[in-house]
């Protein structure tokens, strides 16, 4: 896992330690079960006796049960009881639930919220009927920044100093195939201008179709992100542009006003954006 932004080796308040830790908890993913040394040092690309020693004291402080007849991990309820903790203190999820349930049954899509986690959207909020059998994702689930409508819209929400940051650390994570995503989200960007909110048909999933949308709170807190999304066959370019995207831009603005947030860019706002020709400014670094 890389770590954004700073260089930590010359940050002196930044606890390397710590972070490690964290990275340990974090390589464990919904429906994961249990998880040896070896692979958590796979996923955090620390080295085996690092991770050997942070499992140890990890253990002993309740967040991680040893299984040794495997000799693996898992989770312990002190780690869990910390993501329910979070859960419980987002007000956007509990206040949305009931805006998500009836955009589902007007759509058969399934409906989410989700906040960033490094280079991808965290599902934190799910609605999802019978309908939905072709979007297998539950609350705990990550979709990637730059390729799912969730995404895009979160990263056009974003002021330009941190989307610069985020495009800045998104190309180095991709190398050679981020070219292709950049252009994705520049035209995604078109499209936020457009019509409020962004799409992804098959950039994410060949078979998944979806619209996005951003929400950003007074508080200062988000800027959080709603999708709809369903198989492509049903979701397709032309219904998310003419059904479902201003359906879910409309459940978002209500729930704003419920929240008493405001979101940050409005369409005329985002509009300044453009160039001549109508393409959006490539104002981040790598999407000039």
């Amino acid at each position: 896992m890389k770590r954004p932004a700073k260089n930590v080796a010359t940050d002196r308040n930044f606890v390397v330690a710590l972070a490690r830790g964290l990275d340990v908890l974090r390589a464990f993913r919904p429906n994961d079960g249990l998880l040896g040394n070896q692979e958590i040092a796979a996923r955090t690309k620390l080295p085996k006796p690092t991770i050997s020693r942070l499992t140890y004291t990890l253990t002993k402080l309740g967040y991680l049960t040893p299984v040794p007849r495997f000799e693996k991990y898992q989770l312990a309820p002190a780690a869990m009881a910390l993501g329910y903790a979070a859960l419980a203190n987002l007000g956007v999820k509990h206040l949305s639930e009931s805006f998500r349930d009836e955009l589902m049954r007007q759509t058969g899509g399934a409906c989410a919220v989700g906040a960033r986690d490094r280079l991808s959207m965290i599902y934190f909020g799910q609605s999802r009927g019978s309908e939905t059998v072709g979007v297998q994702l539950d609350v705990g689930a990550r979709v990637p920044i730059a390729t799912s409508a969730m995404g895009r819209a979160y990263f056009w929400a974003l002021d330009e100093d941190n989307r610069t940051e985020l495009s800045r650390i998104l190309r180095e994570h991709y190398g050679s195939r981020w070219p292709k995503m950049r252009d994705g989200l520049e035209r995604s960007g078109e499209t936020v201008a457009k019509y409020g909110f962004a799409i992804s048909v098959g950039d994410w999933h060949d078979d998944i179709g979806a619209a996005g949308v951003a929400l950003k709170l007074n508080d200062g807190t988000g800027p959080y992100a709603f999708n709809c999304g369903a198989p492509a066959f049903r979701f397709t370019e032309e219904r998310l542009i003419n059904d479902i995207g201003p359906r879910l831009l409309a459940m978002v603005r209500n729930i704003e006003a419920a929240l008493g947030g405001l979101m940050p860019h409005s369409k005329k706002e985002v509009s300044k954006k453009l160039k001549s020709g109508g393409k959006v400014a490539r104002v981040a670094e790598g999407i000039r």
